[in-house]
């Protein structure tokens, strides 16, 4: 998730503070597109049984980068944002996400990331990518998770795109075509709530 996955068209110029404003502007779009999430607790899950998802996420945060050689270099990345999921089977609807990983232009991007519901309940992943402006896919494989999740597993995948790149390493990405699925977990008592 470094230099190497943006798209020419995503820098947008301006001052700090207009790119913050903007920043502020399309997460307040993006929760207000979603609208309120219906209360049903959705279908039941038996024992083996996938529930699929789609969604968006944005996040924002830190990359520090050091050059490797020639035309090689690596970074470390730290993103929080939002994460919206929609579908029957999605695991929640909304969640704080966070993002911590390292990117090898030559090799690609191994990560880490945690996202948490309303009531504090959590969800653990391990990312892996391509890394390359021409195959920024990310696969996501999910571990397990606390509460509500403990126990589930699943994977999901997307492509990233950076949208700002700020002065001193500031950065702001989203994830396009993210789906998924997941299985829950004996916590979960075999359905999605």
């Amino acid at each position: 998730m470094g230099n190497q996955l943006e798209s020419p068209l995503q820098r947008q110029p301006g001052s700090r503070h207009g790119r913050y404003r903007q920043f502020l502007l399309g997460l307040a779009l993006a929760a207000a597109a979603c609208g309120p999430a219906a209360q049903s607790p959705g279908p039941a899950a038996g024992p083996g049984e996938w529930l699929e998802f789609e969604g968006s996420w944005n996040a924002a945060g830190s990359r520090h980068s050091i050059p490797l050689g020639e035309g090689r270099a690596g970074s470390i990345v730290d993103l929080k944002g939002s994460l919206l999921l929609k579908g029957p089977g999605r695991p929640g609807v909304g969640f704080q996400s966070e993002v911590i990983g390292l990117v090898d232009s030559a090799t690609g991007f191994q990560g880490r990331s945690v996202w948490t519901d309303e009531r504090g309940d959590q969800v653990y992943s391990e990312l892996k990518g391509e890394g390359t402006a021409a195959k920024n896919h990310v696969t996501g494989t999910v571990l397990s998770g606390t509460g509500r999740y403990a126990g589930v597993t699943g994977s999901y995948e997307f492509s990233w795109q950076w949208v700002m790149e700020g002065e001193e390493g500031a950065i702001h990405g989203r994830a396009v075509d993210m789906k998924g699925r997941v299985q829950p977990g004996p916590a979960a008592g075999g359905s999605r709530r």
